[in-house]
């Protein structure tokens, strides 16, 4: 095989892998996670087999559209870990995941849960918590946030903020920005008293309790 062919063969399974989150990411959002992957590849234009290929089961169809997301959110708070203002950093990782949450709402509430399952999902969320505590221990460095504020704290705040909002989104797109303004707003609290309970030392993915 000639190397011209060879990278046409991964530009067409990039390709094609592109198309096929696309729309499973739609389908799923629609319908739920019924939807058969032979309509997905209908929906992608390819063939069913194709689909097989890239992703052995709809388990792992459903893990890759979560990584996406997961990967993209990590990606921003890396991105921002060294900006000199970590406050701003702060703000606008919180602001990227929650409009990103809000943008996949749908997708997020069926396909969220069953993803948890994947190795690689539990992976990447704890990976997620660790970027989002390197933001935050700059941001408590520098005054910005109150002292007993983590990571894992803000990871959860993004979808507190999102579920808060749900109820209204469909009629106020961006309802979810008043309630962001409200969560950054009770993290810089000065000479606030320490809060209740221990903070997370991770998240339960399982449904078990979380371990230190």
């Amino acid at each position: 095989m000639s190397e011209t062919t060879a990278a046409g063969q991964r530009a067409d399974m990039v390709r094609n892998r592109r198309l096929l989150l696309g729309a499973a990411t739609a389908a799923f959002a629609e319908r739920g996670v019924e939807v058969s992957m032979g309509e997905i590849a209908q929906r992608a234009g390819l063939a069913k087999g194709t689909v097989f290929r890239h992703f052995a089961s709809k388990e792992d169809l459903l893990a890759a559209i979560m990584l996406q997301l997961l990967d993209r959110l990590t990606g921003t708070a890396d991105r921002l870990r060294q900006a000199d203002d970590a406050a701003a950093a702060l703000r606008e990782f919180m602001t990227n995941g929650v409009e990103a949450l809000a943008a996949d709402r749908a997708f997020c509430e069926v396909v969220g849960r069953p993803s948890l399952q994947n190795p690689d999902v539990r992976a990447a969320i704890n990976h997620l918590c660790d970027a989002a505590e390197a933001l935050t221990a700059r941001a408590r460095e520098q005054g910005a946030v109150r002292d007993d504020v983590t990571g894992t704290d803000i990871v959860l705040l993004l979808g507190g903020i999102h579920q808060t909002a749900a109820p209204l989104l469909a009629d106020q797109p961006q309802a979810w920005r008043r309630y962001l303004e409200l969560a950054l707003d009770g993290l810089h609290v000065p000479n606030a008293g320490a809060l209740p309970e221990q903070p997370p030392r991770g998240l339960p993915l399982d449904g078990s309790p979380a371990t230190g």
